[in-house]
């Protein structure tokens, strides 16, 4: 095809039965349907296609039945190549959503051995785990932390929630249910605010 050597050529004026080639593809046809947006062709294989009419080019027709026109080359290259679009999506590190520090307050998994302590002593190894729990997360920016404190009669919660009370740089709520039940509190942590 040495018509493709020449960049910016046009036809003349297409019409209905013109047997035309595709530029840059080994594909010929002859015109079968055209519209204002696209010109149909049916391929030598069959096959009906569309194409714009800057794609197409009569076929058997010499070099002065085309009119050369004068084009920017940097028009024709981005007639060429197809844009790019950018995935410019990051994720921010505030916006990931990591997985809370999970604390056990049942006593079996604070100490090894607990037998010999009355409630209060129980009760006061618990809080003090909580505080330095909080201690921890507010030195390293943790921003989750979720208390495991069981259902029992209630006694660890009121006092863990009298405790969080104190604190103004932290929310507290239930935790997620279907993996703790109801015997977890969740605790969000301020990271902007001081303890």
């Amino acid at each position: 095809m040495i018509l493709n050597i020449f960049v910016g050529i046009k036809c003349n004026i297409l019409k209905i039965g013109d047997r035309v080639e595709v530029l840059d593809e080994a594909i010929s046809g002859v015109i079968t349907f055209m519209s204002s947006d696209y010109i149909t062709i049916l391929t030598t294989e069959g096959f009906e296609m569309k194409y714009t009419e800057k794609e197409l080019i009569v076929a058997n027709s010499t070099l002065s039945d085309f009119e050369i026109i004068p084009r920017d080359i940097s028009t024709i290259i981005s007639e060429k190549t197809t844009k790019k679009v950018k995935n410019n999506k990051r994720t921010k590190p505030k916006d990931r959503k990591l997985p809370p520090m999970e604390v056990d307050l049942h006593i079996h998994q604070l100490i090894p051995k607990s037998k010999g302590l009355n409630n209060f002593e129980i009760m006061t190894i618990q809080l003090d785990t909580v505080k330095r729990q909080l201690e921890f997360a507010f030195s390293k920016k943790i921003q989750r932390i979720v208390f495991i404190h069981g259902v029992g009669e209630g006694v660890l919660r009121i006092e863990l929630e009298f405790l969080l009370k104190r604190y103004d740089n932290i929310k507290f709520y239930d935790a997620d249910f279907q993996k703790y039940g109801i015997g977890a509190t969740e605790v969000y942590v301020y990271q902007n605010k001081k303890p």
